[in-house]
């Protein structure tokens, strides 16, 4: 079967896309084409559009069906703006629709055990929580398409876990419980351009049957030079990728108050063990 060559990878790559023709359809024009919205207009969403997208992430992958994850809505404007406070301020928190805030939740199964007076031991474990952590994280992509699909933008927001205990005691969440990251959702402000981000070249994420390093230093040079074009084209200046990871990880500092996570964890209910 002959398949049509997909004009929209040369900016997922920066122009340096997979040399082979590939299938095309609207789900795949929807992820593709995905790129962070960080203005937005005040508008509201439609009636029925949030269930939409909650149903969308109600339908992602669950393990073991346990569908360890909840996510609060807010749309109080006040509310918006302590949440934009305890992540770095981010302005478009307070412009979106919606701001989503995804929970790894292991407090229902905890009540589950407390209804049934059983001892749920597997909760205290770190296995528990990578299952919340995943469901959470599979049920926001999910909604990340269904809202992208509906011509919605939409910008995941880490900057929640700079104040994890802040952020539960302003949502109310029970012990065992915890917001792993934001979502805005809006309607994109036409005034304020946005791009398609070039990725990493495919080569170095796609190992055919075993893990391959060889040619990784200088596919990494060239998506440098790819990713400082775009940058500098969108107005953010010449930063390329190899400079941005060794500050981002470089040191503890650098992760903003992140560093502390298992404390957080700790103080929020979860073991651990």
């Amino acid at each position: 079967m002959d398949l049509p060559e997909r004009a929209d990878l040369a900016p997922r790559y920066g122009g340096a896309a997979p040399a082979v023709a590939l299938p095309t359809n609207p789900v795949l024009d929807v992820l593709l084409n995905h790129r962070s919205i960080r203005a937005f207009l005040r508008d509201p969403l439609a009636d029925g559009v949030l269930e939409t997208i909650v149903a969308a992430a109600q339908s992602a992958p669950t393990s073991s069906n346990q569908q360890a994850w909840s996510v609060v809505a807010v749309r109080d404007p006040l509310r918006k703006a302590r949440l934009s406070a305890l992540s770095g301020n981010q302005r478009f928190i307070e412009q979106a629709s919606v701001f989503l805030c995804w929970i790894a939740d292991l407090s229902r199964l905890t009540r589950l055990g407390e209804r049934h007076q059983r001892q749920l031991e597997g909760l205290d474990y770190l296995e528990s929580f990578i299952v919340a952590l995943a469901d959470a994280t599979l049920a926001a992509q999910n909604a990340a398409v269904a809202a992208e699909s509906l011509g919605l933008g939409t910008v995941y927001v880490g900057g929640l876990r700079y104040n994890p205990e802040a952020v539960a005691k302003e949502l109310a969440l029970p012990p065992n419980a915890v917001a792993v990251f934001g979502m805005s959702i809006g309607h994109p402000d036409p005034a304020v351009p946005s791009a398609v981000k070039p990725r990493l070249p495919q080569d170095l994420v796609l190992h055919h049957e075993t893990y391959r390093t060889a040619d990784e230093a200088e596919e990494i040079v060239a998506y440098d030079a790819r990713l400082a074009d775009f940058s500098e084209a969108v107005g953010m200046g010449r930063q390329d990728w190899t400079k941005r990871m060794l500050n981002r990880v470089g040191s503890a500092a650098a992760l903003n108050g992140r560093h502390r996570m298992r404390e957080a964890l700790t103080a929020l209910g979860f073991r651990l063990r």
